[in-house]
Order: structure tokens, then sequence, then C-alpha cells
């Protein structure tokens, strides 16, 4: 049994480039395993779970391919099941690139990243549009209550592949919120400092009384 990843994404090109290159031994690996890797496990859930944006590819019929962010507050990315995950697809500029290619061809690929600890996991999939007038109810289980943004549709992806990819040239990036959380013991100890200074400054000047 073939890696899903491997079956998806080795084409006979892929292969004679690997063979070009003397990486097509060590990637035979990928179809000698008896794990397919198409389905998420705790480790893959939580990461997907922590993450706050994701880059979503398509192909359009013309075979061009386009890349687009999708983002929102961490945890928008919902892991339905082991094969499955959904997000609220957000207004935004009312293109819909990927939306109108997803509807030619559902197949997608996404690369969520994790850049301070330098992980990024990579999905093979084929989407799904959900419109409140199909699914309501799948749609409010998407949908982020406490978030301002309108919610035009929801987007569920049946994971096919799955791969880790490795941490080379992957340059630390942190949110505000991540700098905020790093910061959070300096200044717990800057102010316990103050605080200390202050206080010796208060005894020194009893001690001249």
């Amino acid at each position: 049994m073939s890696n899903a990843f491997a079956t998806i994404s080795f084409t006979d090109s892929v292969k004679a480039a690997q063979t070009r290159y003397g990486s097509r031994e060590n990637n035979q690996y990928f179809e000698r395993t008896d794990d397919p890797r198409n389905e998420l496990g705790t480790v893959e859930a939580e990461f997907i779970a922590a993450r706050d944006s994701v880059y979503m590819a398509t192909v359009a019929e013309n075979g061009w391919p386009y890349v687009q962010h999708r983002g929102g507050p961490q945890g928008f990315i919902k892991v339905l099941d082991a094969r499955t995950i959904g997000f609220a697809d957000f207004k935004g500029n009312r293109q819909y690139l990927s939306v109108g290619n997803l509807n030619a061809n559902a197949r997608v690929s996404l690369i969520l990243m994790d850049y301070p600890n330098r992980r990024r996991l990579k999905l093979w999939g084929i989407a799904r549009i959900i419109h409140a007038e199909d699914d309501p109810e799948l749609l409010t289980l998407l949908s982020l209550p406490h978030y301002r943004a309108r919610v035009e549709r929801g987007m569920v992806i049946k994971i096919e592949a799955m791969d880790w990819n490795c941490p080379q040239h992957i340059t630390p990036r942190y949110s505000e919120a991540e700098v905020d959380k790093l910061l959070q013991p300096l200044l717990a100890e800057n102010q316990r400092l103050h605080e200390q200074v202050q206080q010796l400054g208060s005894n020194s000047i009893l001690d001249r009384q």
C-alpha cells in the first residue's frame, strides 16, 4: 500500500525529477509504507485547531493554479472527523476565484503554518461548498458567533492525503498575541525589579530620618 500523499503527488514527471536529482530511492519509502496517512490523528487535530490562517490552492479550468490566504480567529478551521475539516468562508473582495475554481474542480491543497515552531502541515482533499439553504446546521457549526465577519458560505474538505514538511527555510515569525505572551515574563520581572528599587529607595529615606 502506498502513502496517499505519494499516490497523489508522485506522478511520472515527478518521479523523473526525483531520478534526475538523486532522491528517487529515498522517496520510494513513501510508496512502500503500509500507512496511507490520510487520517488526522490527535497531533494533526491539535495543530489544526491552533491555527489562525491557511494557504489554499485551487486550479482553474484553464490550468492556472491559484493560492489564496484564508484566515480567522484561532481555531476557525474545525476538525469534523478524522477525514474531514471545515471552516466558515467570510466575505472578502468578492472575486470568488477559489469558489469558482472549486465549482469546476473540487480538488484542493492546503498548507498550514506554525511559524514560531517552524512546522507546516500539508493537506490534499476534495472540497464541498456549503450554503445556508443547503445545510443550515452544518454552516452554523462552522460559524464563529463572536467573530465579527459575515459568513457567506462554508468549506468542507474531505482529507485524501497529508504530510508534514521539514522545517528547513521556515523563518520564525510571531503574531502580536504570541509576542505579548513571550514578553509577559519579562514585563513581570521588570515590574518586580521596579518595585524592589522603589522599596529600597523608601528604606533609604527612612534610614536618613
